[in-house]
């Protein structure tokens, strides 16, 4: 049975590129659905199914209105809106199986929003010419593949027309290579990790797989953080065991490993059992030495060189106090059951009694801020323990499975 691929993108400045691509995907056996995000206009060189008038009033906006304006930043912004919820639509009445699209930044930037609308599993392909810098502001914990254009998307050569061939070849792989079926998989949860909580969610992860649960581990390096609330949003988890919550120190102090301040949203939005651990919170994130914030080096931080790409900054009294403000606002928001499991005796492995990080007054305040902000019912249990002690795993391993009895009533 052939299958439909949607072809998304700017069919006012790079109708030339999408219809070689559209050809391509016709001479690989597949139907194509045409979306066009180009505000100034259409192309005669293929019929579109879809054109910008139809995007936009899926949000009420008028495109004569914004062309007359001739504000492309309105333009833009109201493209971005609607075409996640036009895609979703056509996803939802099994109107295609994969989407591709070609763009430039503000191309990309649409057509990535749109992407990001469909599950995780749907192929998505995006040619871009941001393709080989950071990707992570297109991408934000989807699947979406995105091919470096080498040229720019404006017109046929003999280098495009190569990487808009390779492309339609990839999108027509990946809808004609089927997954699976779920059928007797086991219920999920999903764990947050890093180098300095490895033991702990180790232990956790063999002790959960022998009650019947498969756990997903995510890397808290900001793109695994997004990753795993995304899945969470898209409901195909059943628990979110978050031992490793490090992402927020490095939201704070502008480090690299960043997850957004949405992190912790998804689990309590979802209604689905959290247990929330403030694993790695006594560290920031950076690259080689010479990358950390000058205003820290001049206030003479604590500075560790994990390896020659990656230093850890420990985070101080105030940044951990926010913290626990922000890790309780997130816990009192949410839908499901919730709860605290807090390490005393270091919550990392530099956290540990005489180690590097070690600053039970730094630790305390973020401790003290947690239990001074959530709200009552809201459990937090604090154990005389190092999270990597293997008696802390056996207790995380114990809440988890009563918040998720709690969820089953």
């Amino acid at each position: 049975m052939p299958k439909t691929i949607c072809v998304i993108g700017a069919f006012d400045t790079k109708g030339e590129d999408h219809a070689f691509l559209r050809q391509e995907l016709l001479k690989l056996g597949h139907q194509v659905l045409t979306i066009n995000v180009g505000a100034l206009g259409t192309t005669a060189l293929f019929p579109v199914d879809f054109e910008a008038s139809a995007v936009l009033k899926s949000v009420g906006v008028d495109l004569d209105q914004l062309r007359a304006a001739r504000d492309k930043g309105a333009a833009m912004k109201a493209l971005d809106q609607g075409a996640p919820q036009l895609v979703h639509e056509l996803y939802e009445q099994g109107k295609f199986d994969g989407i591709i699209g070609m763009g430039g930044s503000a191309g990309s930037a649409i057509i990535s929003s749109a992407m990001r609308s469909l599950p995780i599993g749907l192929p998505k392909v995006l040619v871009s010419t941001v393709a080989s810098g950071d990707v992570s502001f297109y991408v934000r914990g989807k699947d979406i593949t995105i091919i470096p254009s080498i040229v720019d998307v404006t017109g046929l050569n003999r280098i495009s027309r190569l990487i808009y061939a390779r492309a339609a070849g990839a999108i027509s792989g990946m809808v004609q290579n089927e997954p699976p079926p779920a059928g007797a998989d086991r219920p999920i949860i999903t764990a947050s990790m890093f180098g300095n909580t490895t033991d702990c969610v180790n232990t956790c992860v063999k002790a959960l797989s022998d009650k019947g649960f498969e756990v997903l581990v995510f890397h808290a390096t900001g793109a695994g953080g997004r990753a795993m609330e995304t899945l969470v949003a898209d409901g195909l988890v059943e628990g979110v065991l978050d031992i490793t919550t490090t992402e927020w120190a490095d939201e704070l102090c502008q480090g690299v490993f960043s997850a957004g301040p949405e992190r912790l949203d998804a689990p309590g939005q979802r209604g689905i059992p959290h247990l929330i651990v403030p694993g790695c919170v006594d560290m920031a994130n950076f690259g080689a030495p010479s990358t950390v914030p000058e205003k820290f080096r001049q206030a003479k931080r604590l500075l560790y060189e994990w390896n020659p790409s990656v230093t850890l900054m420990r985070t101080n009294l105030d940044e951990n106090r926010q913290m626990g403000e922000i890790f309780a606002k997130k816990a009192n928001a949410a839908t499901g059951p919730v709860a605290f499991l807090i390490p005393l005796r270091g919550v990392s492995m530099l956290d540990g009694d005489g180690q590097p990080f070690c600053d039970r007054e730094a630790d305390r305040a973020m401790f003290d801020a947690i239990k001074a902000k959530v709200k009552p019912g809201i459990p937090v249990v604090e154990v005389d323990l190092n999270i990597n002690d293997p008696a802390f795993s056996a207790k995380a391993v114990e809440m988890m499975l009563e918040l998720m009895s709690q969820q089953k009533h």
